[in-house]
């Protein structure tokens, strides 16, 4: 039985990007709600070219039997596509180490992008949310290890005070 004519319907999936997925993956949750799963890959594929060979969030809002799919990147996957690295054959390679170096200004510019989803009161700590990320990664940034980086920011070598949250969107 469809949902009732104005009822919305958000659904998320993990893809991978520049791919569409598996029709039986999506179609027990896509079924139900009287769309095809063939079309809904083929946009998911569409929409995430971008993001090629990079596993990210995709949100799908139907309503009315139409529906609309955005993709949600992650950090992780923010942090992997500005290491620039050529694309993985997934059935090849099973394993990809990042070791890519991102400088401080990649990392600053991920920062403002993602700082209305973090929960940091300052830019500092969203920033050091992203060196953390890019640790798990198994990056670089400016040839140190993310470690180091924020270290320097704890010591204040390395200062964010002109760029800071306001207080109204903290809850």
């Amino acid at each position: 039985m469809p949902p009732k004519a104005d009822e919305v319907k958000v659904l998320k999936f993990k893809v991978v990007g520049g791919e569409a997925p598996n029709a039986a993956q999506i179609a027990p949750k896509l079924s139900p709600l009287g769309i095809n799963p063939k079309k809904i890959g083929d946009d998911i594929q569409k929409l995430t070219k971008e993001w090629k060979g990079i596993k990210i969030m995709v949100e799908l809002s139907v309503q009315n039997r139409e529906a609309k799919v955005t993709p949600l990147p992650t950090i992780a996957a923010r942090v992997i596509k500005a290491m620039a690295e050529p694309v993985r054959d997934r059935k090849k390679q099973k394993i990809q180490k990042h070791g890519s170096s991102l400088s401080l200004e990649q990392i600053e510019e991920i920062a403002t992008v993602v700082r209305d989803k973090s929960k940091a009161k300052d830019f500092k700590g969203v920033v050091k949310e992203i060196l953390g990320t890019c640790q798990s990664v198994g990056g670089l940034v400016d040839g140190k290890t993310p470690k180091a980086i924020s270290k320097m920011i704890d010591n204040g070598a390395v200062s964010y005070t002109h760029l800071t949250l306001p207080t109204s969107d903290l809850v």
